[in-house]
């Protein structure tokens, strides 16, 4: 699986270039600015990408637009952004065009390599990637106190696991129920949330959190 890497930092672009080439992975470029980053998707167009959001010059969100620009070029381009800070705004930005193969996670998270690994497949396989802080913080939004009020405990916490982009098996593991009290609760939430029913775990995603953004 080939996967281009942007970095400014070239302790973290070094580890994550070895981190991921030791899990088969194939770094076919690892970069250091907004600018070189889209050279190399348009030139390599690997199966995906690994993006710090805050590249040179001003160090603000090149990472982002220089991966959403691409994505332009070469719609549903697999991106995974990683960010030191929750900024529910990006997150926003990077779903929007709902293209699929898409993840935004915390630098920490690089930690928990399993994590890390499972999160750069899962968004090459076009599937979601969204980190639970991320998840936390829209769940969290004023606006959406009302509608999200009428979700019992349990249907905020599958919500939630939903949104990261857990498949209704995982989703029964971490919680320790069967696939079917999964499935029960999930169509309960979309009920009340107003959603179509999707048969595509992706796009079952996609919905909840363009609900969360609106």
């Amino acid at each position: 699986m080939r996967v281009v890497i942007a970095e400014d930092l070239a302790l973290l672009r070094d580890g994550l270039t070895r981190l991921l080439s030791a899990h088969d992975f194939e770094v076919v470029a690892a970069v250091e600015s907004g600018e070189e980053l889209v050279g190399a998707l348009l030139t390599h167009r690997p199966d995906v990408a690994v993006v710090d959001v805050r590249l040179p010059p001003t160090f603000t969100n090149e990472g982002l637009w220089a991966a959403l620009e691409v994505r332009r070029q070469v719609p549903g381009l697999p991106v995974l952004i990683l960010s030191q800070y929750v900024e529910a705004l990006y997150a926003r930005e990077l779903l929007a065009d709902a293209a699929g193969g898409v993840g935004y996670l915390l630098k920490d998270r690089v930690g928990d390599i399993a994590q890390f690994v499972d999160a750069v497949r899962r968004v090459a396989a076009g599937g979601t990637a969204m980190d639970p802080e991320v998840i936390a913080a829209l769940l969290a939004r004023p606006q959406r106190a009302e509608p999200l009020a009428g979700l019992t405990p349990r249907e905020r916490e599958v919500l939630g696991l939903m949104a990261e982009g857990r498949s209704n098996a995982a989703i029964a593991q971490r919680l320790f129920v069967t696939e079917k009290a999964v499935d029960k609760h999930i169509g309960h939430i979309l009920d009340k949330l107003g959603l179509a029913p999707s048969t595509s775990d992706h796009r079952r995603v996609l919905a909840v959190l363009a609900y969360l953004n609106a």
